[in-house]
């Protein structure tokens, strides 16, 4: 098959675009769409590329059990986010782009051209080009992790399910691909992160490049995504003592002094994220259900996770962006976030660690971790996890999972934890549904079928791809 992002990139690559670039410079593009890169600083500046940062893709959270749908607002929003809440198996008409497929696959095709051609720079140390095409390999591993939970099923050792082609190639004339199983593709992201770690650099200077600490993150969380969750503490120990030499800040906003007059978050500002101290690696997507829209809101159930002290709910209104109360009591709407952050974020290191030591019976471990992010998020008292939870292993572990949802509720966690847990046998007996309130007081429900677990490939690649087998 030949994929349509590879056609897309045979266009020119503006460099005056990047979000950190201090150069004019731009890379002219040869006869079959090849960038053209000779120098290690033309390789540093494609690292900066906007599209390796702005990934577009957020695909995800519309998916989330943690959100419901509300008349007469659903039924004007686009007809991709009412099929993404229906968990159809069609989303996209035949002649329309996926930005999960497209966006990540842009830079997955930077990231190969990188890793490929450095050695060969014309100028820089073997240093330089080794930090350089280890960012590039680490880069690669993020995108390949997020693909293959698009559009592979959750991790399971035991099985052979197709997953997402292998591509370690920048060559837009090559045709054929084939789908690689999902544990081939778990294995390539590991082989490509442990190999990178070590020519990373040590200390985190900008968000907007891979460091080791974050490198660490991400491999941590593959394993949390594979059930691994021995490796997975090793790994996300080491992101956190990581970070905490970093030369830029790096750690948990104190929401009680940073939601307030002043604050980072006051009168419905957000930090930049070039300059939030909570992001150790941005990854961000345009967020449509946070702001201006009203289609999707926290559920009832959802919301009331949160206990009333909590700082987190200055993120919500009951209200509508036109300042109408919703007619569902208990529902709330994000507000104004218009972008959310889905790389590698401190939150994130904190529970999934916390999760793991629950896990592996180390429950103290597991209560510090999740009170120290609570702290941050409420007063000392309401942080604490009480002694009833802390003295069960399932107790304590489902405590985590939905702090996981205070935390990252509208932001896309919350399918990829889904999709994880579907094949954990803790709960793989849940079944998941959306519900929908009609503006005539009833309500409709959609069931989440095992299938839908994974995306099906949009029509216009299966066009394009003779070959290619979808998902069912």
């Amino acid at each position: 098959m030949k994929f349509s992002i590879y056609k897309s990139l045979a266009v020119l690559v503006i460099i005056s675009n990047l979000l950190t670039a201090c150069s004019n410079q731009f890379l002219e593009v040869k006869p079959k769409g090849s960038l053209i890169a000779q120098s290690v600083s033309d390789y540093d500046l494609l690292l900066n590329n906007l599209y390796v940062v702005y990934i577009n893709s957020n695909t995800q959270v519309p998916m989330g059990d943690e959100l419901v749908a509300v008349e007469p607002y659903f039924s004007q929003a686009n007809y991709r986010t009412q099929r993404l809440f229906r968990w159809n198996d069609v989303i996209y008409q035949n002649n329309e782009d996926a930005p999960e497929f497209t966006q990540t696959m842009r830079s997955i095709y930077e990231f190969n051209k990188i890793i490929n051609e450095i050695d060969n720079a014309t100028d820089g140390t073997l240093s330089q080009k080794a930090s350089l095409k280890a960012e590039a390999r680490a880069g690669r591993a993020w995108s390949n992790f997020l693909l293959i939970n698009y559009f592979g099923l959750p991790y399971n050792a035991a099985t052979t399910d197709p997953g997402f082609p292998i591509i370690r190639e920048a060559d837009i004339s090559q045709k054929k691909f084939v789908r690689s199983t999902v544990k081939e593709m778990y294995d390539f992201i590991i082989e490509d992160l442990t190999a990178a770690i070590a020519d990373l650099p040590a200390q985190t200077t900008s968000r907007l490049r891979m460091s080791r600490a974050a490198a660490a993150g991400i491999l941590g969380k593959v394993y949390v995504f594979m059930g691994d969750y021995g490796k997975g503490m090793t790994w996300l120990n080491t992101a956190i003592s990581d970070m905490s030499d970093s030369k830029i800040s790096v750690g948990l906003y104190d929401l009680a002094k940073e939601t307030a007059a002043g604050g980072v978050y006051a009168s419905g500002r957000v930090p930049a994220m070039t300059e939030n101290i909570e992001q150790l690696l941005v990854k961000q997507s345009t967020s449509f259900w946070s702001f201006t829209s009203n289609e999707l809101v926290l559920s009832p159930a959802t919301a009331a996770l949160y206990g009333t002290a909590d700082f987190r709910l200055k993120f919500y209104t009951s209200k509508t962006a036109g300042n109408v109360n919703y007619p569902i009591p208990g529902v709330l709407r994000k507000k104004s976030f218009s972008a959310f952050q889905f790389g590698v974020v401190v939150p994130d290191l904190y529970l999934l660690r916390a999760e793991c030591a629950c896990r592996l019976g180390n429950l103290e471990a597991a209560k510090a971790d999740v009170e120290l992010l609570r702290s941050k998020r409420m007063n000392a008292t309401d942080a604490l996890v009480p002694d009833s939870i802390t003295a069960e292993k399932i107790n304590l572990l489902k405590f985590i999972l939905d702090e996981r949802n205070r935390e990252f509720a509208v932001m896309g966690y919350r399918w990829f934890d889904m999709r994880r847990l579907s094949v954990d046998p803790l709960f793989s007996s849940i079944t998941y549904s959306h519900t929908l309130y009609n503006a005539d007081g009833t309500s409709s429900t959609f069931t989440l079928r095992p299938e839908r677990f994974v995306l099906q490939f949009p029509a216009k690649i299966m066009q394009q791809s003779p070959g290619l087998i979808n998902n069912p």
